[in-house]
């Protein structure tokens, strides 16, 4: 779990709505995304209350275990306690707010919106419909003053938190696509599938454990696909998307396929042409109103989008992509892949773990070697340590061996060295003997048996020779 959060630790969420039933605990999972798209457990915690004391004692813990790493984005449900604790403990990181539970909220507080469809949508909208605060600002005003919501409290203390939960208002902060703690709600609900109401704790452990080894097979399986297979795509893998291909897992290569195929159906209009700097304005055929500032610098394959999807996701979006393919870039600039969703996420894991391996398979079989030679010849000290004769057999057989064991040591090096500056020296190439044919070779009188299935092998291949042109050889079944 500390290898995981080292390489997937940038994004994390925290949910506390699950309980294990027979002592009421809060089970309260850290959940990350690896670089498949899928669920990651970084740690999981028993509370018994919901306090800021607790929370901030939780955090610490957590934080102190992970070399003191905070992750960039957090998200968590709409809870007072839990967001006082992460401004004293994750003073840095960006705290986001379930999108999941703020829309039930909403939709469930307000029983005469509930058959409103216009308010659901102008309510999403104002979610993660929004692309600059600007939009969000003439959307939250609009749906505020048609349905006569500008006194009530729950409202005017969501608007309060709008950095918390507004996606056009988090751009400039990396938080991976996610928009809702529903991973978490997912992680609770595989844990919490077999449980019942009188799970206890030791069981909850076992399905704990079960759920995490189902869930590192899967990303096992996920590792093995990408090392043995190439993405299909309905364009022919070259340029730009062919990189994409062979950097990016599957998973994370179809949404980067989708973006490139919108990059096709876009159009793009160059603004400003000075010295390095190329500014187009991007938009896509379907929405041509609304376009998006790209700013291209040539020289050194910098490239910036005012929608800010990299910052946000990971990856280019088709604005950039639009701008890298009218500038013949076939390939993505290195800065803007980022290693968490390549195929080479856990390199660094995999190295260290081949480099580990060796080692102690070595040393193992010399500590088991020294373990059970040691124990024999402790055994024949104590048979011998009564008898003074005993002492001298074990005496001149130690002087015996050891003086053999020197003599043996001393020669292997002398050899390894010999043989070692022979190697240097040398120069001569060894080739192959000549070939000689010997006396009687073709004259050889061939028997019954090799004659007749010469024959019968010609036989055989006679009508294929002359359908196709050339021989065939025998079908074997094996």
């Amino acid at each position: 779990m500390k290898e995981d959060y080292d390489i997937f630790g940038d994004i994390m969420v925290f949910d506390t709505t699950y309980r294990t039933n027979k002592y009421n605990l809060i089970c309260a999972p850290f959940v990350g995304v690896n670089h498949h798209w899928k669920n990651v457990m970084f740690g999981c915690a028993f509370l018994a209350d919901e306090k800021v004391e607790s929370f901030q004692w939780l955090f610490e813990v957590f934080k102190k275990s992970m070399a003191g790493k905070c992750p960039v984005s957090l998200f968590t449900d709409q809870d007072q306690a839990i967001s006082n604790a992460i401004e004293k403990v994750f003073p840095e990181t960006r705290h986001r707010l379930c999108l999941w539970h703020l829309y039930q909220n909403a939709v469930s507080r307000f029983a005469k919106l509930k058959s409103e469809n216009s308010f659901k949508d102008a309510f999403k909208k104002c979610l993660s419909g929004c692309v600059d605060e600007t939009e969000f600002e003439s959307c939250w005003r609009s749906m505020i003053s048609e349905y006569k919501l500008e006194n009530h409290p729950w409202f005017n203390r969501l608007y309060g938190l709008k950095e918390k939960w507004c996606t056009g208002l988090s751009k400039d902060f990396f938080s991976a696509g996610i928009l809702s703690s529903q991973r978490s709600e997912s992680t609770n609900h595989a844990i919490g599938f077999s449980a019942k109401k009188n799970t206890s704790l030791t069981e909850f452990y076992g399905i704990f454990k079960e759920t995490l080894k189902h869930w590192r097979s899967k990303e096992q399986k996920d590792e093995f696909q990408c090392s043995r297979s190439m993405p299909e795509s309905a364009l022919p893998l070259t340029g730009i998307l062919k990189h994409a291909s062979e950097v990016y897992t599957l998973t994370i290569f179809r949404y980067f396929e989708a973006e490139f195929f919108k990059s096709i159906s876009s159009s793009s209009i160059i603004v400003l042409l000075e010295d390095r700097m190329m500014v187009y304005d991007v938009s896509s055929y379907d929405n041509a109103g609304l376009s998006h500032r790209v700013i291209f610098d040539c020289f050194s394959n910098l490239i910036t989008c005012s929608c800010k999807k990299f910052e946000e996701c990971g990856f280019l979006c088709y604005h950039c992509l639009r701008v890298l393919h009218i500038n013949s870039i076939f390939t993505i600039p290195e800065y803007y892949i980022k290693k968490r969703w390549t195929k080479f996420a856990k390199s660094e894991i995999w190295d260290k773990f081949s480099s580990t391996t060796g080692r102690l398979e070595k040393v193992d079989d010399c500590f088991l070697w020294r373990h059970e030679m040691t124990r024999k010849f402790y055994n024949l000290v104590l048979q011998c340590q009564e008898n003074e004769e005993a002492w001298m057999i074990v005496e001149e057989g130690y002087n015996r061996d050891s003086q053999a064991v020197n003599t043996l040591i001393t020669t292997l090096t002398s050899t390894e060295q010999s043989d070692t500056s022979i190697y240097l020296n040398s120069s001569h190439i060894v080739q192959d003997p000549t070939r000689s044919v010997t006396k009687g070779r073709s004259q050889r009188i061939k028997g019954h048996f090799q004659k007749n299935k010469k024959k019968k092998t010609v036989a055989s291949n006679s009508i294929t020779a002359k359908e196709f042109g050339s021989k065939t050889p025998n079908i074997r079944l094996l």
